[in-house]
């Protein structure tokens, strides 16, 4: 039998072998999987070059999805780092995320290829980080502080404190923490000024964070359910997140996250395992995450 982590292994070196018509890519790339069965499946390297034709692009991502979230379904306990495996599928599927966030005509191309619930993923993957992409300024290569983000089971401890507390949806709350912060991997401060992991600016804190520590990954995380509660969630979430940040980009953005992680929890752990890209004044850099020097 053909296991699709076959194609996963040897996606980039058989990629030469496919069509235009997507059935016909399909079955070139699967044949020549067949051919090379004796290879072991692997996740692909942190640098694994990308397909750059719409059939094959298309294939890789959908194999990448599959081939994650089986890995996240053998990853216990989840308060544990992730295994080597998921955190280089979530890279290889972040970076075919990116890929098509920059180039409109070929992710158009690519997403008719996909399977309707995963194009309709991809389409809000897509349109969401293009939305934060026009916002987020450049920030100085040397400005820019990381580290490790608070284990994926505790985040989701935490987003559950506060939505009992606060009425906040947890997976609102995921979002918020993604977008703003990578989970907390990204530790500098905004351009404005706002800190944490939640990124709150200092007046703002100081009347809703309860207290507690900005920088506090549960603090922070309460205090942010404590501020979107009190600026109309959950009756109005865009109102709340209007209040967290005055941009209908970055509202329709966090809702577009929130809508995926809420609707199978294994985005969560997915995008939870998502490295810090920053935009710097010479370009886009990765900063976490396996491979780097």
């Amino acid at each position: 039998m053909l296991h699709r982590g076959m194609v996963t292994a040897n996606r980039i070196r058989l990629t030469g072998l496919l069509t235009r018509s997507p059935r016909s890519a399909r079955a070139s790339l699967l044949a020549a999987a067949l051919c090379l069965c004796a290879t072991a499946a692997a996740a692909p390297a942190p640098d694994a070059p990308l397909p750059r034709e719409p059939a094959a692009l298309a294939l890789a991502l959908e194999t990448t999805t599959h081939d994650l979230t089986k890995a996240i379904g053998t990853w216990r306990p989840k308060s544990d780092a992730a295994p080597t495996d998921v955190v280089l599928l979530a890279l290889y599927e972040q970076r075919t995320y990116r890929l098509l966030a920059g180039d409109r005509r070929l992710s158009r191309a690519t997403l008719k290829r996909l399977p309707n619930g995963l194009r309709r993923v991809a389409s809000d993957f897509l349109t969401a980080h293009r939305e934060l992409y026009r916002l987020t300024p450049p920030i100085r290569a040397r400005a820019i502080k990381v580290g490790p983000a608070r284990p994926a089971a505790e985040l989701l401890d935490d987003y559950r404190d506060a939505q009992r507390r606060f009425r906040v949806p947890w997976n609102v709350l995921a979002a918020v923490n993604f977008v703003e912060t990578k989970f907390g991997k990204l530790h500098s401060s905004s351009a404005a000024g706002a800190q944490g992991p939640m990124q709150f600016m200092p007046a703002t804190w100081r009347r809703y964070g309860l207290g507690g520590d900005v920088h506090d990954t549960h603090d922070a995380i309460l205090g942010a359910a404590n501020y979107l509660h009190a600026s109309g969630a959950p009756r109005d979430l865009r109102l709340a997140l209007h209040h967290y940040n005055p941009s209908s980009s970055y509202v329709d953005a966090v809702l577009r996250y929130a809508r995926r992680i809420g609707a199978d929890r294994t985005r969560f752990f997915g995008l939870y395992n998502w490295q810090v890209f920053v935009k710097t004044p010479s370009g886009n850099r990765r900063v976490t995450g396996p491979g780097l020097p």
